[in-house]
């Protein structure tokens, strides 16, 4: 079995804390080791390429080099990964994580890797809990799964021995649905503990259907109220969301799991379109405007919509509206709705439901066409 070439790890701050205070204390009282004088000396002085230099005159297995190179050393060793295997550091937005990354990077480097990166995973701090589980989680699920697409799942690992206690589970659950494996390596552990991939999957069918709303979450930083949702809820979505609860409301924000199963399945379905999507319709329609759904015939934008739709998803053959609300904003999306697959636009001031007619002839079908019109919609919005 070939060896993962690609290490990602999570970094904490056990380098500078307790490991380098601790130096300093003992250089202030004279009671340092020789041999630790030069790493406590730099790291006084805030020169952290010093750091890095006087961290190659130790063992990688002293402790004081800290969690992240003494569970490499500990992975080479024990021969998961290859000594100049390509690395990516992904730290807090701290100043104590973009610190430590800069000397494991400098450290590496000079280690003769090739591939030494370092990722500033954004709002991943303890300075506020609430935007460490809602945003600082999924951003670290985000970047990891980038570069498991970017480089490959065959050539990745991850290491998830640095850094917050709640990443590990991120990194397990990472490792399950991306089939990589996970590696951590407790300070009081001689032996590193590995997950490998397991023969599990998530549920593909209920990504499809749950596509336009979590392409919705994903595209916004603010909660939205959970009505927004009701028309097209199922239990089965209840783990991928973070209940917020504002003013009485409930609203939603993506959860890290439900960062994870978007990105999962956004990049499966990428690869695997062709498979579960019905054929490409033989002839296509232009769009019709209900009178009797209320439309008042002033939105030419709405028409322009429906045909770029049509026109541009193979497997569509006619959009028809059904529903029309001058007041009522909503979220632009598509979904499974109880009579097929509806698409909902809105400018921020008024609604317009309508019927998207396709080649789909079974449920499944539907769900993924449903995918890929919100695929489609969200390369529309970037």
């Amino acid at each position: 079995m070939n060896k993962p070439c690609i290490l990602i790890c999570t970094v904490g701050t056990s380098l500078f804390q307790p490991n380098l205070e601790a130096l300093k204390k003992d250089l202030a009282d004279s009671r340092i080791k020789p041999e630790y004088r030069p790493l406590a000396e730099a790291c006084q002085r805030g020169d952290w390429p010093g750091v890095a230099q006087a961290l190659h005159a130790l063992p990688a297995d002293d402790r004081v080099c800290g969690a992240e190179i003494n569970s490499i050393a500990s992975l080479v060793e024990k021969e998961y990964i290859p000594a100049d295997c390509g690395l990516f550091f992904l730290h807090s937005s701290t100043d104590k994580g973009r610190d430590i990354a800069a000397i494991l990077k400098d450290y590496y480097l000079n280690k003769g890797h090739a591939l030494v990166e370092t990722v500033e995973v954004e709002d991943l701090q303890d300075g506020d809990p609430k935007r460490f589980r809602t945003k600082g989680l999924r951003n670290l699920a985000r970047n990891v799964c980038r570069i498991v697409r970017e480089r490959s799942a065959a050539a990745c690992a991850i290491n998830a021995t640095g850094g917050y206690k709640a990443q590990i589970a991120v990194a397990v659950l990472l490792g399950q649905a991306l089939g990589i494996p996970v590696f951590y390596k407790h300070e009081l552990f001689s032996e590193i503990i590995a997950f490998p991939p397991l023969p599990v999957a998530f549920d593909f069918e209920v990504w499809m259907r749950a596509s336009g709303m979590l392409y919705d979450l994903e595209r916004t930083s603010d909660p939205v109220p959970a009505s927004t949702y009701a028309e097209e809820w199922q239990e089965t979505y209840e783990s991928l969301v973070e209940r917020v609860p504002i003013d009485g409301q409930d609203y939603l924000e993506l959860s890290p799991v439900g960062q994870i199963f978007h990105e999962t399945f956004r990049e499966r379905f990428r690869t695997d379109r062709s498979q579960v999507l019905p054929p490409k319709a033989l002839q296509k329609h232009p769009p019709r405007l209900e009178k009797d759904a209320g439309w008042p015939g002033e939105h030419p934008e709405v028409e322009v919509f429906m045909k770029k739709v049509t026109d541009e998803v193979e497997q569509v053959v006619q959009c028809a509206t059904f529903y029309f609300n001058p007041d009522l904003p909503q979220r632009t999306r598509f979904r499974c709705g109880a009579k097929g697959i509806e698409g909902i636009y809105s400018d921020g001031r008024f609604t317009v439901k309508f019927r998207v007619e396709s080649t789909a002839k079974t449920p499944g079908e539907q769900a993924a066409v449903v995918a890929s019109l919100n695929e489609w919609l969200s390369r529309q919005q970037t």
